[in-house]
């Protein structure tokens, strides 16, 4: 019997069951951030269209500018396992910051090139709110910009 289609998992609620894998990956990730200079872990997790989770976890350096949020080391591991625009489903940042924590405006960018309209679970291990990337980084700067139509 040949596999059946991929189904995208529906992402409608920040209690929805299907966040359950990507948080469990999110706050794992968290667990081996490189934080040693401000101590603010990070963890993130996505899934792929087809159902892969890969996680991300933020890496700082002595050299302040050259830190890597989690958010952009899991786009870049999903990108290096051959994820291409339009394949990212959600994604989940986790902290244990006092306030929800959402992607900074670099992470936002680099997130709108594989979709713009992408769910976005914060979860600080209190509370967790879901968001869309559309409206955190409202007329995103994409390919489409600059593209020349079909």
């Amino acid at each position: 019997m040949p596999p059946k289609p991929f189904e995208p998992v529906v992402f409608a609620s920040a209690e929805a069951s299907a966040w359950a894998p990507l948080l469990a990956a999110a706050w794992a990730a968290r667990e081996q951030a490189h934080a040693p200079y401000s101590g603010f872990r990070v963890g993130a997790a996505l899934i792929r269209r087809g159902g892969e989770v890969v996680s991300g976890c933020n890496v700082e350096n002595a050299s302040y500018p050259m830190c890597t949020c989690a958010e952009r080391t899991a786009v870049c591991a999903a990108v290096a396992a051959g994820m291409r625009e339009g394949e990212l489903d959600a994604i989940v940042v986790v902290t244990t910051a006092d306030t929800l924590t959402p992607p900074c405006g670099a992470c936002r960018q680099v997130l709108a090139e594989f979709a713009e309209d992408l769910p976005i679970l914060l979860d600080n291990g209190r509370e967790r709110a879901l968001h869309h990337l559309n409206a955190l980084l409202p007329f995103s700067f994409t390919g489409r910009n600059f593209r020349p139509a079909p």
